[in-house]
């Protein structure tokens, strides 16, 4: 291993190198009483930053070639620029040790994965997509840091997450005991699959209640547990009495979430009138939000400029405003906003400081809002396009929207 820039590995490597007995052992039962992965001062001193270092105990079974570590974002900007070689873990000589530096801002969040990985390295570096896909599918979790991890889906490993000490709070986010339960209702509406989440104590003839229609509902639904954070929400008192409506893609996905004008008339005008009638939801736009992430955010968007009269409130999560790639020229959305007249919406706007393929087309959108005069909120946290910072951000942005905050 060259030089390590972390100093716990740097004393493990003199330890080593030194033959002191135990030295290795004594470094896991550190790793493990710490958490991984290791969190150090930033070495150029600066204390809105740390050094952030992951680690890797080789399987002396099966050891690994080689290490692939993906941080989220960070690795895939690596892959997209097609040199993934700087994301390859060095070994400690003598040792299980398998490491990687990174240095971080201090409020950091992202999930990461492993591959560990035996046989040919110029295998573990292809870029193509075909074998990034099958990277994504064998990476496993870190069994070495204590935090919960973030599901996946697909048949695919959960990720683990990393939170550095200035990140945004998540309070809203896992079930936390003691919170009274909402219920959940899956339902069919017109050929496609909906679940239904209702608030602790939902009685139809108690409403009108507030609406959150979310997009990607199957992700958000069965694999992360959105039902949970609702139920927080309404126990803290953040979010009004609120039936939120996950919408599934249905393998849809890339035809409903462009901007389409048929999918946005069917949320307004057969998903919403069906969810006031069987639920009590409100029909009053604001007082309806719809959320999403990357093609939902840019749908979400889309959907309170083509049908304000449904949709007052929308959240848009790392939205997708490079659309579309084709003749009719980027950034479709931002120029309709820029030209047609202002629709009487709020808009809440969020994009992640590590997302470099939509970093300045969500600022352009942003600027355009406030030249027009539109109610919009906007925030860049940093992390990448990912569920582990999207799901605090949901929470916060839902609250934000239907509490009138």
């Amino acid at each position: 291993m060259t030089h390590p820039r972390s100093p716990l590995l740097r004393t493990l490597r003199q330890a080593v190198r030194a033959q002191v007995a135990g030295a290795e052992a004594e470094f896991w039962l550190r790793v493990e009483a710490l958490g991984a992965p290791l969190v150090e001062p930033d070495p150029e001193g600066d204390p809105a930053h740390r050094l952030v270092t992951f680690v890797w105990r080789d399987d002396p079974a099966a050891p690994a070639s080689d290490v692939l570590a993906l941080l989220h974002t960070v690795t895939d900007r690596a892959r997209h620029s097609g040199d993934l070689s700087t994301h390859l873990m060095h070994r400690v000589d003598a040792t299980s040790v398998w490491a990687i530096s990174h240095r971080l801002r201090a409020d950091h969040r992202a999930s990461y994965q492993f591959l560990p990985h035996s046989g040919s390295r110029e295998d573990v570096l292809r870029t193509d997509r075909g074998s990034w896909m099958s990277v994504l599918d064998a990476a496993v979790p870190d069994p070495l840091n204590p935090a919960p991890v973030l599901p996946s889906r697909d048949g695919r490993s959960p990720a683990s997450v990393l939170s550095l000490q200035d990140a945004p709070a998540e309070p809203h986010t896992g079930r936390r005991p003691g919170v009274p339960r909402g219920r959940s209702v899956d339902a069919e509406v017109r050929g496609r699959r909906v679940t239904v989440h209702l608030p602790p104590g939902h009685a139809p003839e108690g409403g009108p209640y507030a609406v959150a229609v979310l997009l990607d509902g199957e992700m958000w639904g069965p694999v992360l547990g959105v039902g949970d954070v609702l139920d927080n929400l309404h126990a803290d008192g953040a979010l009004p009495p609120t039936v939120a409506l996950l919408v599934d893609t249905m393998g849809r996905r890339m035809e409903d979430l462009s901007c389409s004008g048929p999918f946005v008339d069917w949320l307004a005008d057969e998903l919403l009138p069906w969810a006031a009638e069987r639920y009590g939801a409100d029909t009053r736009p604001e007082r309806t939000v719809v959320a999403g992430q990357s093609a939902g955010g840019l749908t979400a968007a889309f959907a309170a400029h083509h049908r304000p009269d449904r949709f007052g409130l929308a959240l848009s999560q790392s939205g997708s405003f490079w659309w579309p790639d084709d003749e009719r020229g980027t950034e479709w959305l931002t120029r309709q906003y820029a030209s047609a007249p202002r629709r009487p919406v709020r808009l809440l706007l969020e994009v992640g400081l590590q997302e470099w393929l939509l970093l300045q087309e969500n600022r352009r959108l942003r600027d355009v809002l406030l030249e027009r005069g539109y109610d919009v909120s906007y925030t860049e946290f940093n992390g990448g396009h990912d569920y582990a910072c999207w799901r605090g951000g949901l929470a916060s942005g839902l609250a934000a929207l239907l509490s009138g905050r």
